[in-house]
């Protein structure tokens, strides 16, 4: 199976030895970040540092002159990936043999939040999410295609990866994340998750809801989940909502996610020369949200070249998308190997043949950069296997 690494720029310039370690691995390909999200990471092997402070969400490359254009627009990143960043590690890597892909996190941006608060998701109670920008407002739409297409067709990369093109919500590795007092669950991540700003209070209204009376519905169904109710799914949002209603915020959320999908796709598509590879990190229920967007299998691999789906607690994801896949659509199993993150690298071999089993046909290894010599070891017998 082929199979591709993870790593940031930080993993590679200023380390000599960074390409070829990688490469040994045994790895056809990286996924090379070029716009990513604020993050402190580890570089365990680095020889000049061994933490990096990202301290907002950037562009890992100079920005062009398209972005006079646009009232909203991306911050190139400071000196943790300083110049043409994405660039400098794309030739290094790419001279030890290796394709390079670009990794582009898309709607997950707390700096725009902070900067233009009207863009964010506003929950049910009138909390906004500085992280998540709304993607059914207008102008974001149009920042979020316009960053697609810049960052995904970098010089170097023959394809992208598309992270959080869809709805992000509350669930959010945010800085001292204080959200686990209360284990919210499937239901309680949606209905916290659904966003009331205006936009989206006009697009309930487009389904025959009413946003004020959504809202305090809303905050109903919550009711049980503070109390400490077991989750019930997507069950438990048809209960709190009523079936009728459950099905139309959806219906809102799945028409502005597939539409931007579609978009974004098109947009790096016009940009990209023949051959370039777009997939998407996705996740099979269309009402989940995040970094994997929800999405309905059978309409993105008709608009996508294929998708990275999560497989971190196992690889049950994969057969939704397997049926609809075609001849050459790329699922690819996303597996941790960082055994400090949750990964198991020891298994690497069997999560492997699982996941071939269940129609994947290519595997991405989060993340080599952040992986310890022992589990970059397991990797490479892991690999030598499969």
């Amino acid at each position: 199976m082929r199979a591709s690494a993870f790593v940031y720029p930080w993993d590679v310039n200023g380390d000599p030895g960074a390409p070829g370690r990688i490469a040994s691995l045994g790895v056809d390909q990286v996924t090379l970040a070029a716009a990513y999200h604020s993050t402190r990471a580890l570089t365990p092997r680095h020889p000049r540092h061994r933490i990096v402070t990202a301290e907002y969400a950037a562009v890992l490359y100079p920005p062009d002159e398209r972005w006079a254009r646009h009232g909203l627009r991306p911050h190139p990143a400071g000196d943790w990936a300083p110049g043409d960043a994405f660039g400098e590690a794309a030739s290094a890597l790419a001279a030890a043999g290796l394709e390079v892909h670009s990794w582009v996190v898309l709607a997950h941006n707390s700096r725009l939040g902070a900067e233009h608060p009207h863009t964010s998701v506003v929950n049910a109670y009138g909390d906004r999410y500085p992280w998540a920008p709304c993607i059914a407002q207008p102008a974001t739409r149009a920042y979020l295609i316009a960053l697609a297409a810049e960052a995904a067709v970098r010089p170097g990369a023959s394809g992208t990866e598309l992270e959080s093109l869809g709805w992000y919500g509350l669930q959010h590795l945010h800085a001292h994340d204080k959200t686990g007092g209360v284990g919210l669950g499937e239901a309680g991540q949606y209905l916290m998750s659904l966003c009331f700003c205006p936009v989206c209070r006009a697009g309930y209204g487009e389904q025959g809801l009413d946003a004020d009376e959504l809202a305090a519905a809303v905050r109903a169904a919550l009711e049980p989940v503070w109390r400490g109710a077991s989750d019930g799914g997507w069950g438990d949002v048809e209960r709190g909502l009523g079936a009728e209603t459950a099905a139309a915020t959806l219906a809102w959320r799945e028409t502005v996610a597939r539409t931007l999908q579609e978009e974004a796709i098109e947009a790096v598509r016009a940009a990209a020369p023949d051959g370039f590879r777009v997939l998407l990190h996705a996740d099979p229920v269309s009402h989940h949200c995040g970094a994997n967007a929800g999405v309905d299998p059978a309409h993105i691999l008709s608009a996508a070249d294929g998708v990275v789906v999560p497989c971190v607690d196992g690889t049950h994801r994969l057969a939704p998308f397997a049926r609809h896949a075609h001849v050459d659509t790329v699922l690819a199993a996303n597996l941790t190997v960082v055994s400090g993150m949750g990964g198991h690298p020891e298994r690497l071999a069997a999560d492997a043949a699982r996941a071939r089993d269940e129609g994947a046909n290519e595997l991405r290894l989060y993340h080599a950069g952040l992986a310890s010599d022992a589990d970059l070891a397991a990797v490479r017998e892991g690999l030598a296997d499969v």
